[in-house]
């Protein structure tokens, strides 16, 4: 459904991206990869969501290359200057998407997730964020700052991101004077995925997609 196509950067340069056309004069949202890369199943997110009626683009923040191995995927997310990945490949994504679909949204997995916070945070023409087990550090993108309307989608066996961080997140937005709609699951991190066999739960990754789906509905058609 979708192509690779090349978008540009506030400073200039220019990313590849794989991008879903959902037609014109619909809403966009960004992609956010995880830390394996732009591979296929963020691709078919992709897919998923144009046919949903959104313009979706994943930006390839890791430059082509795609891991196969824990170890591998570990090294090139250390590798990944995340202020110049939002900064300026997500900013630039959401003012490629803006141009041709009026409001943005932004989602993401895993490393992901922690980006579409950080985008939140830091990319002032998004409209609504939804994220997926990820949390930054609240010194590179603190969650109080998040003034535009934030689901959240965790889970309660999750070994990176647990519950407790979860409840910092979610207390430090509400102290805010924010109302996010945060979603927690009995599943385990990356429940979404679905070439993940040994974690996916089909039950919670339906339903996080709904809720999704119409929290975009609602903060982007509007």
């Amino acid at each position: 459904m979708g192509q690779i196509i090349e978008f540009k950067r506030p400073d200039g340069a220019s990313t590849r991206g794989y991008f879903s056309d959902a037609g014109a004069g619909r809403p966009g949202v960004v992609v956010i990869q995880e830390w394996w890369g732009l591979n296929d199943h963020i691709s078919s997110i992709a897919d998923r969501y144009a046919a949903a009626g959104f313009s979706a683009l994943a930006p390839d923040l890791y430059r082509g290359r795609v891991a196969s191995t824990p170890d591998e995927a570990s090294h090139m997310m250390t590798g990944l200057d995340f202020a110049d990945a939002t900064h300026q490949d997500l900013a630039g994504a959401v003012k490629f998407l803006g141009e041709r679909c009026g409001k943005v949204g932004v989602t993401g997995f895993c490393m992901g997730g922690a980006l579409t916070i950080a985008a939140a945070v830091h990319v002032p023409a998004l409209s609504a964020a939804v994220c997926f087990y990820g949390i930054p550090p609240a010194t590179f993108a603190d969650p109080a700052r998040i003034r535009i309307p934030f689901q959240g989608h965790f889970a309660n066996r999750d070994k990176h991101w647990g519950p407790e961080q979860v409840d910092v997140l979610e207390q430090a937005m509400r102290a805010a004077g924010a109302a996010p709609d945060i979603h927690r699951y009995e599943a385990e991190h990356a429940f979404f995925n679905q070439t993940r066999p040994e974690v996916f739960d089909a039950v919670c990754a339906k339903l996080a997609w709904e809720r999704s789906l119409a929290f975009f509905t609602r903060h982007l058609c509007a």
